[in-house]
């Protein structure tokens, strides 16, 4: 059974433009809504580059929960996106910039309603898995759900402030 374990941390915007700079990294652009957000489950339609996908996601559960991704047709994500999901619409960058040679971060710099927001994921094998981070890589917010895009879509981070 699929299962993802991840580990989320924040990222200062100058470092990562400079990150980008110097690895000359090219980010996709990704859109996504929910059609389902709750403690339980969340899904997820997604637009990264010219690919559609639909992601269901169990609930967490010591920093993992159970994940089914399946890649659909451009066409059908963008009418879910448009005509199915709540708003607002989670609207990113991201960038994978490689940490060894079989892991990387995905680096998620947010827009619209989530501007200013920058956040590294690294995916785990395991929950205690040892992780060194990069200069670049700040403050751990893996257990604060206002970072997790389900939630931006109800609590903006605009809004914080």
């Amino acid at each position: 059974m699929p299962v993802e374990i991840e580990r989320k941390f924040l990222v200062n915007k100058n470092d990562l433009r400079d990150i980008i700079k110097r690895m000359r990294l090219k980010g996709t652009e990704q859109l996504q809504g929910y059609l389902c957000i709750n403690e339980q489950r969340t899904i997820r339609i997604r637009v990264a580059g010219e690919e559609g996908f639909v992601t269901i996601k169990g609930k967490v559960e010591s920093q993992s929960r159970k994940e089914f991704e399946y890649e659909i047709p451009m066409q059908d994500a963008l009418i879910l996106l448009h005509a199915s999901c709540l708003r607002p619409l989670i609207r990113k960058t991201r960038y994978r910039i490689h940490y060894d040679e079989n892991n990387f971060w995905e680096v998620d710099e947010f827009h619209d309603e989530n501007e200013g927001l920058i956040i590294a994921e690294m995916e785990l094998v395991y929950p205690t898995q040892f992780l060194i981070k990069p200069y670049w890589v700040g403050e751990e917010v893996t257990d604060d759900e206002r970072y997790y895009n389900a939630r931006l879509v109800s609590y903006p981070y605009k809004s914080w402030k």
